[in-house]
C-alpha cells in the first residue's frame, strides 16, 4: 500500500502538466507515492508526453471527455494510497508540499480532507484556497458583491472566510478540487465525487459531505502552490458562467430543504443571466470600441469632404440628399472597415500595409456597387478621397492608441519587454541563446544565478538574492525561472515578495523549449514555444483561410455540373462542398491531425501530400511536409494544392 495517491484529470493542457509531473517528481522525498493521470480525450498528444517522459505514471486514456468528478474517480478507484490527493494539471508544488501534507493528516485523525495555501501565477493569493459553505445568504452575498465590498467581513465575507488569516491553519468548509488531500479511508464512507457534477461544485459538494460524515476540513498554509487558473474554461465566457452556476444549483438541491434550495435556485438563476448578461455586453463592449472609434472618425471626415465638394466644387449642382450621409456613408463605412478587418487591419502587431490593402479593396467594390445602383450613384471623387480619408484616421488612431500605451511611434512594435531569467549559467544561456533565435519583441537584460559561488560572465548580473535591486535598476518587466536550478519553493517565495503589479513571472521547464506562465487568475494560463513559429496560427491566416475556404465552396457549388465530371466520387464531391461551407472541414488540412507538435486546425478534405502519387510515405516525411506546411502556409499554398488536387476532392 502507497502513502499518497496523487490523481491528474488532464484536458489538453500538455505543457502545464509536463510543469506539475515535474514539480511532483521532485516533491517525492522518503514517500510512498503512485501518480496517476487520467486523460480526457486530450488532442494535444498529453498522453504521447505522459508516455515518452514520465513512463512511470499510470495514465489511463478516456475517448470521450468524461467529465472531471467522472475521471476522477476513475483514478481514485484505482489507487492504493492511504491518502488522496487530487490535483489540477495546471498546477506547480513546493518540494516539501507532499511530506508536510502527510504529516499534517498523519498527526489529525480528525481531518478527512485538507488544502493548501494558493496563488496565482504572479505570486497573489487566491481567496478560493478557503471557503465557507455557500448557504442561500452567503451565495446572495456573493452573487450581488456585498462579499467583495467587506471581504473581512464575519457576515459578508463568508464565501472565502476573508476574516480568517491567510498564513495561519484554519478549520474551514469548503476545499479547493485544484489541491485537495483526502482521507482514502474518509471517502469509503462519504463516497467518491458526485458525476452529476461535470465540472465545478464537485469539490464543494464533497468537502461538506467530509463535515457531515464527522470529520472536519482543514486550511494549511504551511506549504503553497501555484495555481494557474482557467485551463479548462476562460473565466471571462458566457459558458463558465452557467457551468460554474449551474453546478451550484445542483449542490443546492441535494443538500438544502426544499425551501432553500428553491430561494438559492431563483437567486443563482437570476446570477446566471445577470452575469451572463453583463459578460456578453463587455465582450461587445471591449471588441466595438475601436470599429466604433474608426465609425466615428471617417464619418466626420466624411461630412467635411461632402460639405467642401458642395461648396467649393463647380461640377456639384447643388447639395447632396440627406440619403447620402445618412445611407450611402454609412454603407461606404461598413464596406471599407470590413475589407480592413478581412486583410488583417484589426490584427496585432497594426500593419498600415494591411490597412491600405483593405481600404484600396473598400473603395474598389463601393465603386463597382455604384455603377449598378443608380439611385445611390454620388461622385467617384468623394470614394477615392474617403478611402484616403480612411487610411488617414484609421492609422491616426492606432498611432494615438499605441503612443499613449508604449510611449513611441513604431506600430509594429509595443514595448519591449525587459527580461530577467534566474538560473544557473549554463541553464540561462541556453534559454538565452534560444529566445534570441526567434522575433519575440522583449530585450534580454541578463540572468541572476541562483549559485552564490557562480563565475560572473557577460550576461550575468548578480545572484537571486540581489532580484529587487536588479530589477528596480533595470526596470524589468518579467522574470523567467529556469525550474531547473531553482526550487519551487524559491520560486514562489520570490513571486511573493515583488510587488506583481509591476512584475510578471514564467517558467522554463526542465531542459524544455517553452516558457508557460500566468498574468491574471481569471484569464487562461499561457504558453510560448521556443521552436518556429508557424504562420497557419496566425490570427489572419486562420480568417483567410476561412474566408478562401468559403469563397472556393461557393465557387465549386456554382460550377458543380461541369466540375462534377472532374471529381473521381461527384457524389462526395458535393457532400465535401457542403462540409467545407457548413464549417466542419477545410478544403486543405494536415495528413494526420493527431501528430505531436501540429497545431490544431480544421480537418481538411485534402492535405499537403494529396497530389504526391507515391502514396507509401513514411510517418517521417509526412511530418515534415505537414510542418512545412504550416510554418510557411500562405492563401497561395491552399491554392494550388485544392487545383493540383482537383480530382481527388471527392
Amino acid at each position: 500500500m502507497k502513502k499518497l495517491s496523487i490523481i491528474i484529470v488532464n484536458y489538453n493542457v500538455c505543457y502545464f502538466l509536463e510543469q506539475t509531473l515535474i514539480s511532483v517528481r521532485k516533491a517525492i522525498k522518503n514517500i510512498e507515492v503512485e501518480i496517476v493521470v487520467v486523460d480526457n480525450n486530450s488532442v494535444d498528444n498529453s498522453a504521447e508526453m505522459i508516455r515518452t517522459k514520465f513512463p512511470q505514471v499510470i495514465l489511463i486514456e478516456n475517448k470521450k471527455n468524461v467529465g472531471f468528478s467522472k475521471a476522477n474517480n476513475q483514478g481514485i478507484k484505482i489507487a492504493t494510497g492511504e491518502y488522496i490527493l487530487l490535483l489540477n494539471p495546471d498546477t506547480v508544488i513546493e518540494e516539501d508540499t507532499l511530506t508536510k501534507c502527510c504529516k499534517f493528516l498523519d498527526e489529525r485523525p480528525d481531518a478527512g480532507g485538507l488544502g493548501v495555501k494558493m496563488l496565482d501565477g504572479k505570486g497573489n493569493f487566491l481567496p478560493e484556497s478557503k471557503r465557507g459553505l455557500p448557504s442561500p445568504m452567503v451565495a446572495f452575498y456573493k452573487i450581488f458583491g456585498l462579499s467583495k465590498l467587506f471581504p473581512k467581513s464575519k457576515v459578508f465575507g463568508r464565501y472565502h472566510l476573508g476574516y480568517l488569516d491567510q498564513d495561519q491553519i484554519h478549520q474551514v468548509e469548503i476545499l479547493s478540487g485544484a489541491c485537495m488531500f483526502l482521507r482514502k479511508s474518509v471517502l469509503n464512507k462519504t463516497g467518491l465525487l458526485d458525476e452529476d457534477y461535470f465540472m465545478y461544485g464537485e469539490d464543494i459538494d464533497l468537502s461538506y459531505r467530509i463535515i457531515k460524515a464527522g470529520y472536519k476540513n482543514y486550511y494549511f498554509p504551511e506549504t503553497r502552490i501555484i495555481h494557474y487558473k482557467g485551463e479548462s474554461t476562460k473565466k471571462t465566457s458566457v459558458n463558465y458562467v452557467f457551468v460554474f452556476y449551474k453546478a451550484m444549483i445542483i449542490f443546492a438541491r441535494k443538500h438544502f430543504s426544499s425551501g432553500n434550495a428553491g430561494m438559492f435556485s431563483f437567486l443563482i438563476n437570476a446570477a446566471i443571466y445577470l452575469r451572463a448578461l453583463m459578460t456578453i455586453l463587455g465582450n461587445i463592449a471591449k471588441q466595438s470600441l475601436l470599429p466604433l472609434l474608426d465609425m466615428s472618425f471617417i464619418y466626420g471626415g466624411m461630412y467635411f469632404l461632402k460639405t467642401y465638394w458642395e461648396e467649393n466644387h463647380k461640377w456639384v449642382p447643388g447639395k447632396y440628399p440627406p440619403e447620402y450621409m445618412q445611407l450611402a456613408v454609412p454603407v461606404y463605412i461598413f464596406i471599407w472597415l470590413s475589407s480592413i478587418f478581412f486583410s488583417g487591419g484589426y490584427d496585432k502587431p497594426v500593419r498600415i500595409s494591411r490597412i491600405v490593402l483593405g481600404a484600396a479593396i473598400g473603395s474598389f467594390v463601393i465603386s463597382a456597387l455604384s455603377n449598378f445602383l443608380d439611385a445611390y450613384r454620388f461622385s467617384k471623387a468623394l470614394i477615392i478621397l474617403g478611402g484616403v480619408w480612411t487610411i488617414f484616421a484609421v492609422v491616426l488612431i492606432r498611432f494615438i492608441i499605441h503612443f499613449i500605451k508604449y510611449k513611441n511611434i513604431n506600430l509594429e512594435k509595443g514595448k519591449k519587454k525587459r527580461i530577467v531569467l534566474i538560473g544557473s549559467g549554463k541553464e540561462s544561456h541556453r534559454v538565452i541563446g534560444l529566445l534570441n533565435e526567434i522575433n519575440y519583441n522583449v530585450e534580454i537584460l541578463g540572468y541572476l544565478s541562483t549559485d552564490p559561488k557562480e563565475e560572473k560572465s557577460e550576461m550575468h548580473l548578480g545572484n537571486i538574492e540581489q532580484i529587487k535591486e536588479i530589477i528596480e535598476i533595470y526596470n524589468a518587466d518579467e522574470v523567467i525561472f529556469c525550474s531547473k536550478d531553482t526550487p519551487a519553493n524559491h520560486m514562489i517565495e520570490w513571486m511573493t515578495r515583488i510587488d506583481s503589479r509591476i512584475l510578471e513571472y514564467k517558467m522554463v521547464p526542465d531542459e524544455t523549449n517553452y516558457i508557460i506562465g500566468s498574468n491574471s487568475k481569471d484569464k487562461q494560463g499561457d504558453f510560448y514555444t521556443l521552436n518556429i513559429e508557424l504562420n497557419i496560427i496566425q490570427k489572419n491566416n486562420i480568417r483567410n483561410k476561412r474566408v478562401l475556404d468559403l469563397l472556393i465552396g461557393f465557387s465549386f457549388l456554382l460550377l458543380y455540373p461541369v466540375l462534377m465530371w472532374v471529381a473521381k466520387n461527384p457524389l462526395k464531391f458535393l457532400k465535401n462542398i457542403l462540409r467545407v461551407l457548413s464549417g466542419e472541414y477545410s478544403w486543405v488540412g494536415f495528413t494526420n491531425q493527431d501528430q505531436i507538435n501540429l497545431p490544431k486546425i480544421r480537418k481538411g478534405i485534402i492535405s499537403p501530400v494529396s497530389y504526391i502519387h507515391d502514396k507509401n510515405l513514411d510517418a517521417g516525411t509526412i511530418h515534415r511536409l505537414n510542418m512545412l506546411y504550416a510554418k510557411d502556409y500562405n492563401l497561395y499554398t491552399d491554392i494550388e494544392l485544392i487545383f493540383r488536387s482537383l480530382k481527388y476532392l471527392g
